[in-house]
């Protein structure tokens, strides 16, 4: 009888708990029934909100109109559902959380100071009316890379603003800065208590993490001469379109990213007037009408905002990519000709090379005890918290295994320890590339192979020693670039028929303005104090593209964001500064386009393409009716009432991407036609040249495309035929390219095949 009253009681408490506890909701409305009685639609959804849930005014917590028809409310289940039972309704789903993708750069692309080709008459460069929206941590102001120092006056179009806040103002914003945002309210409700109760961050646009500055001023810094993290990189930092205007929108908190914070400063960004939004966060993949950022960028790209997202720090594993959509441009990371050199010498006289960006006193001369605590009950190995025996590693140099906690935390378990040095050893996991931190004890990050090397010497040597010796900056590093191992990889597990990532460019090792409130390891006990920091990530790689897409918007005014995408893909390259092909640092081994796209990016190139792969919004919603998504979902991603899918492509990859990814699955022949626009000189002719591997035969019709009009469109139709049927999984996946080309021009296109899904 006592377990019978127990069992209701649960199942009581359980109910109560189901209608009482409240989480985050974003909720599409059907745009077009909105009634003429409601002023705005910030009216509707306010009243909507409460007539259907009987939910108090504060529990909507964002009004959308311009990135998505809808609004976002604090709602317990039982609301939610009763949300979902309404006419006017197309969707109800649960907040989700994204997560960031955490001085030489300018000149390893091209752009030096002094380059007059990005400049209009007059002396004025045109990138001074390009505005760049920064989703991202917010900003620090106070950094000189935000200088307005010969500024003109803000673009009459901006209609942005800087929000005060406690430590923040309209005096912090200026020529350069124009506009800092932030957008909370999803992260308050998740931490609890509500949006009235006062979170543990100060509610405003300041940087308090130091990712958003760094990405900030990597698209848009202004010069800022001597330059480095505490004297390393040391030089002229800037970013790639130094007279664009930066807006920073802080969307990204202690716990994360949160969707619906996000989609807020997505729609005020679109409002205000940015030109281009660069977002160096992501998460899972998810079909696009669940991808807030995907609905978002959708939203953006339709007024002609270019839009550039990080491709994700998850490799090398495949299939790990994140913001894929065929609207956003998608960016994996690479290395740059500059290297921070560091050595391990061990007792037996061997030196292994690594990196580091360790910045206090070194070790000296004298050899100390090595150890490696490889006991698995202890998790030694990892240098956990509280894993390490004083005992065992007082005065010694420590070797960690990576994984599990963050690199730079390592270092300081080794020294609250009492260790001297670390040796920061790579695993399976995270392969041959090493990561260079500005640890706080001597530190030294090597590849697996040699971490293999390494902990074999430290078990099998009766008294094994080791020192640490650090070789500063080094420049002209051949090869460069390479693919970053940590660089998420293809396919597409969204839509397998669109090639990504897009492109690479600069995340390895990359300076660029930082928070003062924070240090640059990011640890609370690391109390050093930097105006600049260097880190690498997709989270780098992606406001370099962002950058390079304002200054090809301020070059042609009239480019669309998918022709800028096209621009910079097919003039990509493959090939690295030693001539070789692309190498993936993972094994060292080829790269292809599932790890790098179309290649590197080379903005010199991009600024005179000769031709273009163009999509309008109406290409992209025929491919959204191509996937099996219910007319509802469509309508949720392109919020037009009149979507009916009566046109829509036979297959996905039809789109007129400037990349290719063939299935064959059970087909022997996949043909697509695909649409060129001259935007070279007139009388232009180009001649196709293809190449691939010898199980697939590539035809293409016409084989000349001769342009008498600037603006003229051309198409042609590739035919993929497989020679014979591949079994099992043998060979899953071979690379070729279609290049349309001419004495000036080559425009490049990558083909992956695949005869299975994965």
């Amino acid at each position: 009888m006592a377990s019978s009253s127990n069992f209701f009681f649960i199942f009581f408490l359980v109910l109560c708990l189901k209608i009482t506890a409240k989480k985050t909701y974003i909720v599409q409305m059907k745009h077009q029934d909105k009634p003429l009685s409601f002023e705005t639609h910030h009216d509707w959804h306010s009243s909507s909100l409460q007539s259907l849930t009987d939910s108090p005014p504060e529990s909507l917590l964002y009004s959308y109109t311009e990135a998505f028809n809808g609004f976002a409310a604090s709602l317990n289940e039982e609301q939610a559902e009763s949300l979902n039972k309404s006419e006017s309704i197309l969707g109800v789903y649960e907040d989700t959380v994204y997560t960031l993708h955490t001085t030489r750069s300018p000149q390893f692309l091209g752009l030096d100071a002094d380059l007059g080709l990005w400049a209009t008459g007059g002396g004025t460069q045109a990138s001074e009316d390009v505005i760049i929206g920064v989703l991202d941590t917010g900003v620090w102001p106070e950094s000189m890379s935000f200088d307005d120092s010969g500024m003109p006056e803000i673009p009459s179009k901006w209609r942005g603003e800087c929000e005060p806040g406690p430590d923040f103002g309209p005096k912090f914003c200026n020529k350069k800065l124009i506009g800092a945002r932030s957008f909370s309210k999803g992260y308050r409700m998740a931490i609890g208590g509500g949006i009235n109760k006062k979170p543990k961050e100060i509610d405003s646009p300041r940087d308090k993490d130091g990712h958003g500055t760094h990405t900030a001023s990597t698209a848009a810094g202004s010069h800022v001469a001597n330059a480095s993290l505490l004297g390393y990189a040391s030089g002229i930092a800037r970013g790639m379109a130094t007279r664009a205007r930066v807006a920073a929108y802080k969307v990204c908190w202690e716990t994360g990213c949160f969707g619906s914070d996000i989609l807020a400063g997505m729609d005020r960004a679109i409002r205000d007037g940015v030109n281009v939004l660069s977002v160096s966060l992501g998460g899972r993949p998810a079909p696009y009408y669940r991808d807030t950022i995907a609905l978002g960028a959708f939203a953006a790209v339709e007024k002609g905002i270019f839009v550039s997202c990080s491709a994700g720090n998850s490799g090398p594993t495949r299939a790990t990519l994140a913001n894929v959509a065929p609207w956003i441009m998608t960016v994996g990371a690479g290395t740059l000709d500059r290297d921070f050199p560091a050595y391990a010498v061990l007792g037996n006289k061997i030196r292994y090379n690594g990196v580091s960006l360790y910045s206090g006193r070194g070790m000296g001369k004298k050899l100390v005890g090595l150890v490696y605590n490889k006991d698995n009950n202890t998790f030694g190995n990892l240098c956990l918290p509280g894993s390490l025996k004083p005992s065992s590693v007082r005065g010694k140099v420590v070797i960690c295994d990576r994984g599990t906690n963050a690199r730079v935390e390592k270092g300081g378990v080794v020294r609250d320890a009492g260790g001297v040095g670390m040796i920061l050893a790579n695993t399976a996991d995270s392969a041959e590339e090493p990561v260079a931190d500005s640890h706080l004890l001597p530190a030294v990050a090597v590849g697996r192979k040699t971490g293999d090397l390494i902990r074999k010497y430290a078990q099998s040597n009766p008294n094994p020693t080791a020192k640490l010796v650090f070789g500063g900056t080094v420049l002209n590093v051949r090869p460069s670039p390479v693919v970053a191992a940590f660089s998420s990889r293809g396919p597409n597990m969204v839509t397998p028929q669109i090639l990504k990532p897009d492109v690479i460019g600069p995340g390895v090792d990359i300076l660029a303005a930082w928070s003062e409130a924070i240090g640059p390891t990011g640890l609370v006990k690391d109390t050093r104090k930097t105006k600049f920091n260097i880190v690498s990530g997709t989270s780098m790689s992606c406001p370099h593209i962002s950058g390079l897409a304002a200054l090809l918007k301020a070059a042609h005014p009239d480019w669309s964001p998918s022709a800028i995408k096209s621009a910079l893909m097919t003039t990509a390259y493959t090939r690295d500064n030693t001539n070789s092909s692309l190498r993936d640092a993972a094994d060292g081994s080829l790269s292809n386009p599932w790890v790098h796209g179309a290649g590197h990016v080379d903005p010199q190139k991009a600024l005179s393409p000769g031709l273009i792969y163009d999509i309008t919004t109406k290409q992209y919603i025929s491919f959204l009716c191509s996937l099996a998504y219910t007319i509802d979902q469509v309508k949720t991603i392109v919020k037009r009432p009149n979507i009916t899918c009566s046109k829509r492509f036979k297959d996905p990859g039809e789109l007129n991407y400037p990349s290719f990814s063939v299935l064959f699955g059970d087909k022997r022949v996949v043909r697509y036609t695909r649409e060129l626009t001259n935007v070279g000189p007139a009388r232009s002719i180009f001649k196709v040249a293809v190449d691939g591997p010898s199980s697939v035969g590539i035809s293409v019709r016409p084989r000349t495309l001769v342009f008498r009009h600037v603006g003229e469109k051309k198409r042609y139709t590739v035919s993929f035929v497989a020679k014979r049927k591949r079994r099992g999984s043998t060979v899953r996946s071979e690379y070729g390219s279609i290049v349309w080309g001419n004495a000036q021009h080559q425009v490049k296109s990558p083909v992956s095949f695949s005869w299975t899904f994965l």
